[in-house]
């Protein structure tokens, strides 16, 4: 078998500077290019050689082109990142990214999906994210309530998670309720700091404008005029789902995110958020966003496992329905 032919391309104007950035410490953003399109790339000056199947190098390629072009401010592993997941969707049409007025400017959807889960967002009261790790449930539903808040439409943000993987026994961890939760509500925390800063996150727990919630003490409040995120949903009961979203009160707006392929709860008890896609898929004023693992925006690697384990279980659907 004849070997590929590799393809080649020269970087022009010439700029010494930005090959270094273009390039990274060590090459560490041409390895993360070589990643993402399964391909090889050798250097010498300006000039490139991209080995791997066609369509990939090509790919690899335009990428060069694209970065070079960005590359008269310094490129971190980063902004190569997240430039390589906007890069796989442009033949794509995607539409305009809602603007959210958050600490972080260059915040945005970087998938039509993630567009779309923004615009439902904010149209919508309440909104469920459906989809793999690192598809940026979480952390667009914290952008948006930041978003709201500082728009006056919200006069709180509630965050909630079920805090334990089945049943929610808190009773025997050491310390008051918030110590208790928080480790349960980390990402959502953390997402806070990113977007408005840690000092102004702490003032704002201390004034009860941002209240966590673990879900088994919500039973029996009306949330009104707040954004409420419950995050990990696929380990909430049918019981329990229902329960919190009945609490939603006037003027409040709530984003449910989990993955159903990450369910935690007992063999055999059926996850609250898999009932609820199913119960409301026709009721009006409830949006659904399914994030697929073209979605993902995290380091190229997280796409290509989701999809292994996609493959792996389908698999094993298929075995198991030629032994029945």
């Amino acid at each position: 078998m004849r070997p590929m032919k590799p393809t080649e391309i020269v970087l022009y104007p010439v700029d010494n500077l930005r090959l270094a950035s273009l390039c990274g410490a060590l090459d560490e953003n041409i390895r993360q290019i070589e990643t993402a399109f399964d391909v090889t790339i050798a250097r010498r000056g300006e000039r490139f050689t991209i080995h791997g199947e066609l369509p990939r190098a090509q790919l690899a390629a335009r990428a060069l082109r694209h970065f070079y072009d960005k590359a008269d401010a310094e490129l971190s592993v980063d902004d190569i990142q997240l430039g390589l997941i906007e890069l796989s969707n442009l033949p794509q049409t995607v539409p305009q990214a809602p603007v959210l007025l958050t600490r972080k400017s260059e915040l945005h959807g970087r998938t039509p999906r993630q567009v779309d889960y923004l615009r439902q967002i904010q149209e919508h009261d309440i909104t469920f994210g459906v989809g793999p790790a690192g598809t940026g449930k979480t952390y667009l539903a914290v952008a948006s309530a930041v978003d709201a808040f500082e728009r006056e439409h919200v006069e709180r943000i509630v965050l909630t998670r079920p805090a334990v993987e089945a049943g929610e026994r808190l009773g025997f961890l050491p310390g008051d309720l918030a110590q208790k939760v928080d480790p349960y509500l980390r990402p959502l925390y953390d997402a806070l700091y990113d977007l408005m800063g840690f000092e102004r996150v702490t003032k704002l727990f201390e004034r009860g404008c941002i209240e966590i919630a673990p879900l088994a003490f919500m039973r029996g409040r009306t949330l009104s005029r707040a954004f409420i995120i419950l995050d990990e949903a696929q380990n909430t009961s049918a019981e329990q789902m229902k329960m919190f979203l009945t609490r939603i009160g006037i003027g409040s707006r709530a984003v449910i995110t989990g993955d159903l392929t990450q369910v935690d709860l007992p063999r055999g008890q059926k996850s609250g958020l898999g009932e609820a896609v199913q119960v409301l898929a026709d009721v009006r004023g409830v949006a659904f966003t399914h994030f697929l693992k073209e979605d993902v925006v995290r380091h190229p690697l997280v796409a290509r496992i989701v999809a292994a384990y996609e493959s792996h279980g389908q698999r094993n659907q298929q075995q198991q329905s030629t032994q029945q």
